[in-house]
């Protein structure tokens, strides 16, 4: 099986082509572009998929294995993104590796029903997303006198952030838990920058009131 792993230059201080020059070689048919191109988001795409897997699936579904598989068939088709180049190509990375655990979970949890983006409901947060989230979002204070409260806030902040819209969790979500920038977030979106920006501030205010004064950072 073809692995997609990390690559290094032949010298040290060569910096890396960036993505758009990686996309430009390749659809030149330049291989070794090509094979640059799918690894060099590995990291970012297992990020990902380990903050969205659903704690049903973990314990039998590695995202390595998600990213690898999504990373194949994004080689497979990789001539046809080339040609249209309709979306950023992160964005069309990313919803390949999407697709893939949609379809693990819909088979792990013998799930009969499509799930589209907006029923992400259905796929539960990790309790490690959510130490992330309280980690970056509360009062991060690390004295014995703080642990107890701590593990009410991370109980806490589950509850609401499923209290959340789907427009709110999702930007939290991208922004803390995928580390996205603004303009990366706004792509996967399909909205702008600015809608991003204030879809963030009141999420992260509403999740601040629903948590209470006492949590907040």
């Amino acid at each position: 099986m073809v692995r997609f792993g990390s690559t290094c230059s032949g010298a040290m201080n060569t910096p890396s082509p960036d993505t758009d020059q990686l996309i430009e070689r390749a659809g030149r048919g330049d291989v070794s572009a090509t094979q640059q191109l799918l690894a060099r988001h590995r990291t970012q795409l297992k990020r990902m998929v380990s903050a969205r897997i659903d704690p049903r699936l973990a314990a039998r579904v590695d995202p390595s294995d998600v990213v690898q598989d999504a990373l194949i068939e994004a080689a497979r088709r990789l001539d046809d993104y080339l040609e249209k180049r309709d979306i950023a190509f992160y964005p069309w990375l990313r919803q390949l590796a999407w697709d893939r655990l949609i379809q693990l979970h819909r088979h792990h949890t013998r799930q009969k029903r499509s799930i589209n983006r907006e029923e992400h409901d259905e796929m539960r947060v990790s309790d490690n997303s959510v130490v992330q989230l309280v980690q970056q979002l509360v009062n991060n204070d690390t004295s014995p006198s703080r642990r107890a409260v701590r593990r009410e806030t991370f109980e806490r902040t589950r509850d609401a952030l499923g209290q959340l819209t789907y427009a709110y969790r999702e930007v939290l979500m991208l922004r803390h838990l995928e580390q996205l920038s603004v303009a990366e977030t706004a792509q996967v979106l399909g909205v702008s920058e600015g809608t991003v920006k204030s879809r963030h501030f009141r999420a992260v205010a509403q999740l601040h009131k629903q948590l209470g004064d006492s949590s907040s950072a």
